[in-house]
């Protein structure tokens, strides 16, 4: 049976100071945006597990954790069902991590206490570069199509209308390395008449539903957030969506990613990905709970993160501990 812990939040200092599961490779020929312990010699954009077999990792007990969300024990719950198949197919006990920030999740995997991740959008390419995940999974509909929308709310009764109306206003970003919540907004406000930190101060809120109720409640005007929690957030009820009014809507993102560490034995990745890609949603709480998606669909870095990549470029995103600490 899975055993439960959580993560503390983690400072900066321990991010930088983290052990590395492996030396600087000096003699790598291609590393890309990858930290120095890390190589890509096929130009995939992800770490490349160790050539030294006895640097590959066949833990008896795995260690999984979703991103970071506002009540970590209501997820452990939903996260049963999905654990319980994990164990099943790779015949290894399971622990749930809960997270309390990106940064935690980043650091415990790079300090190789963690082995099978789901990252948020935006903090994806920090765990990619900094801890060497390899996302592989995404959560997806029948008909293959996943993703959501970047949306910006306001409420019922404002009279803010179009965008251009958020400049003077409180609006509510979430953190640095949300892509939703701040890098995306960043990128493509200014095309739509309106520049974060220029026409409106940024607040970070901490959280797309601290943001979200922040609106409700009046303590911001506006505030752009990611469709997929807000959702979740009115099916639980959480806010009545009569209180609110989106004023724009984004196309597609890329939503989670389901990782695991570029240095597990290669067996062991081929069960991880057995059970994920074998996973059924219908009738257990995850299903209910991620509405609109049934399995997991295979994704890769290098094609589904192109255009996160590219906002973040945009923003002069940098992947270090000091890029991702920032939030």
């Amino acid at each position: 049976m899975y055993q439960a812990k959580l993560f503390a939040g983690t400072a900066l200092a321990v991010l930088v100071s983290a052990a590395p599961a492996t030396i600087a490779q000096e003699d790598c020929a291609n590393r890309g945006a990858l930290d120095a312990q890390y190589c890509d010699a096929d130009g995939d954009l992800v770490a490349d597990a160790p050539q030294d077999e006895s640097e590959l990792q066949d833990p008896g007990t795995l260690v999984f954790a979703y991103t970071p969300v506002e009540d970590p024990a209501i997820y452990e719950d939903i996260w049963t069902p999905f654990i319980e198949h994990l164990e099943e197919v790779t015949g290894k006990d399971v622990q749930f991590f809960a997270v309390q920030s990106n940064s935690a999740e980043v650091e415990a995997m790079r300090s190789g206490r963690l082995h099978i991740a789901g990252f948020s959008t935006g903090p994806t390419p920090f765990a990619v570069n900094l801890a060497g995940a390899v996302p592989f999974a995404i959560m997806g509909a029948d008909d293959g199509r996943f993703g959501y929308t970047l949306q910006v709310f306001t409420q019922a009764d404002s009279e803010i209308e179009e965008m251009p109306d958020l400049a003077g206003k409180r609006v509510a970003h979430t953190s640095p390395t949300s892509n939703s919540g701040n890098q995306a907004p960043r990128a493509l406000f200014p095309d739509l008449g309106v520049v974060p930190d220029e026409d409106y101060e940024v607040t970070y809120s901490g959280s797309h539903d601290q943001s979200m109720l922040g609106v409700v409640a009046g303590d911001y005007d506006a505030a752009p957030v990611a469709s997929e929690v807000v959702e979740r957030m009115a099916e639980r009820g959480l806010y009545d969506p009569e209180d609110v009014r989106m004023v724009w809507e984004s196309e597609p993102f890329p939503t989670t990613s389901y990782t695991y560490a570029h240095d597990l034995a290669p067996e062991l990745k081929d069960k991880i990905e057995e059970a994920f890609f074998s996973f059924d949603f219908a009738g257990t709480e995850l299903g209910e709970e991620f509405q609109g998606v049934s399995k997991f669909i295979p994704i890769t870095y290098e094609d589904q993160w192109a255009v996160i990549r590219q906002i973040q470029e945009a923003n002069g995103v940098q992947y270090t501990p000091e890029g991702l600490a920032a939030e």
